[in-house]
């Protein structure tokens, strides 16, 4: 009760917070007036009192809380990575502000999707394209710095939150968008990780900045959570998008008008000027090209059916400008082209296999709330670690090795490997096994799934609590399933497909896949 009453009260406060702040920005676009006390006490001619003309500030539009939070969390989680990029200063200050800018963007497109009815994919895919443009700006502008300062020293500050800017793209899912919220974390903790590591006992600033930038992913995650952990449902009964981006393009452009300039002293105000002309968001909408005049192919064929007046204005060619004849004229020609065209690029390298590549020391190591298990090789004793629940797992170029993870973990990533026996407790999602031969897999507890992927060979032992675990396979070879059943309760070895049998049914009109078994 305790922590549900608290999180109420921090919600509260920070819906207060985004309200002061918008009625602070009303406040300041509208016009203030000098006040006609002292304009009469300042001059004594001005005994009559003047009627001057009052400005109304346009009513207060209740906006949808969904909004509401989302000025909140930019307000606070946001503008916190901010400040700690500003104190750290240079490019990594100014990566920041092209963050911000893409989250208020963001802010735009949800606001619109709170009024408008969702634009037709089929009819209407260049208007979505048009409203979701901000945000795609947004993104290159964060990835460009980032390229153009491959050199500097805080090259992997800036690869990190350019690995994190795809969050943005959350708005554009139909289906759980805060797990790509999660994953866009998960692609930031790899360059951020590294920060953490190198900066923990020298520099505390790049420590709370690495903190902070996965705070705003953290607290995004939840805000989707709660708002639209199926899809942003836009609004079925509100006008087209074009009309309410318009509408709001309009509106945020009357409220940045700039107030008049103070009057002379002693005199009384002027009137406030007249508004200027409303900014329009320019939508760009599909329409035929209207036909040029005397051109087209029409006007090819009118030419073509003059006959042998149409060469009436070809130059006829001397024999000394032939290339034919003159093989002076075609040695100079070929030296031109070549001056010309460039060199044709060289075929890509391919990447050397595992046997001639460099072998890097083993590594065992957590880095923030993963553990990465990588290069060893023929190790005689079993690699054991501890895991929690918020942990997960990557293994990679590891060569007849057994480990063993206990406890309750997240989630196994497994890549490269050969001939490797994993041992596990239990898990909260996923086991993938990526390009691996020979590979081992028991679980002693409960599993979810199994991911397997260009395996060649692999043994998988389920436990009674684990035999309803789903395993999907792709381009694999040669898997073996064994679970627990009969009164002995012994192992039961169940070989995977991987020959299907395809052909096409006339009556059903499509495809029937079979699987090719081997009677023997």
């Amino acid at each position: 009760m305790a922590s549900n009453s608290m999180h109420n009260l921090t919600t509260l406060i920070k819906r207060l917070e985004a309200a002061t702040s918008r009625l602070e920005d009303i406040a300041s676009s509208t016009t203030e007036l000098p006040q006609a006390a002292s304009l009469t006490t300042s001059s004594p001619a001005a005994s009559v009192p003047a009627s001057a003309p009052t400005s109304k500030a346009a009513p207060v539009e209740d906006l949808p809380e969904s909004v509401e939070e989302f000025d909140a969390f930019i307000s606070s989680s946001v503008q916190k990575y901010v400040d700690a990029s500003n104190k750290l200063g240079g490019v990594i200050a100014e990566q920041a502000v092209k963050v911000l800018e893409g989250f208020k963007k963001q802010r735009t497109f949800l606001l619109i999707t709170t009024k408008a009815k969702k634009p037709n994919m089929s009819t209407e895919a260049p208007l979505y394209q048009e409203l979701i443009k901000p945000i795609q700006e947004a993104l290159v502008s964060v990835g460009d710095i980032k390229d153009s300062n491959r050199g500097s020293p805080d090259f992997a500050q800036l690869s990190a939150v350019a690995e994190g800017i795809m969050v943005l793209a959350w708005v554009t899912l139909d289906t759980k968008p805060f797990k790509h919220v999660d994953e866009s974390l998960g692609s930031a903790q790899f360059f951020g990780n590294k920060v953490l590591n190198e900066y923990k006992s020298k520099n505390l600033d790049q420590v709370d900045w690495v903190k902070a930038f996965y705070q705003v992913f953290r607290d995004l995650s939840e805000y989707v959570k709660q708002y639209f952990p199926s899809g942003i449902p836009w609004n079925p009964q509100g006008p087209s998008a074009a009309e309410v981006a318009k509408s709001i393009s309009s509106s945020s452009g009357h409220a940045a008008a700039p107030p008049p300039p103070p009057p002379a002293a002693g005199g009384a105000p002027p009137p406030p000027p007249p508004p200027g002309p409303a900014p329009v968001l320019q939508i760009k909408e599909q329409s035929a090209p209207a036909p040029a005049a005397g051109g087209g192919l029409g006007a090819v064929f009118s030419e073509l059916n003059k006959g042998d007046s149409v060469t009436k204005g070809l130059r006829k060619v001397d024999k000394s400008e032939m290339t034919h004849k003159n093989p002076s004229l075609r040695a100079a020609v070929g030296a031109g082209d070549s001056a010309v065209r460039g060199k044709s690029p060289a075929p890509g390298k391919k990447p050397k296999p595992e046997s001639m590549r460099t072998k890097k020391p083993p590594k065992m190591e957590l880095e923030g709330s993963k553990w990465v298990i990588e290069n060893y090789e023929k190790h005689n004793e079993p690699i054991e670690i501890e895991a929690e629940m918020s942990h997960s797992v990557l293994i990679s170029r590891c060569s007849q090795v057994t480990i063993v993870i206990k406890g309750k973990a997240n989630a196994i990533t497994i890549e490269n490997t050969q001939r490797l026996s994993l041992v596990i407790d239990s898990l909260v999602s996923t086991v993938d096994a990526v390009k691996s031969s020979n590979f081992a897999l028991q679980v002693m507890g409960t599993l979810p799934t199994i991911l397997l992927d260009q395996l060649d060979g692999a043994q998988i032992y389920l436990s009674k609590e684990s035999s309803t675990t789903r395993v999907f396979s792709s381009k694999s070879s040669s898997i073996n399933i064994n679970v627990i059943s009969g009164p002995d309760d012994d192992y039961k070895e169940i070989p995977l497909p991987y020959q299907i049998c395809s052909y096409y049914d006339e009556e059903k009109g499509d495809m029937v896949n079979e699987i090719v078994e081997h009677a023997g």
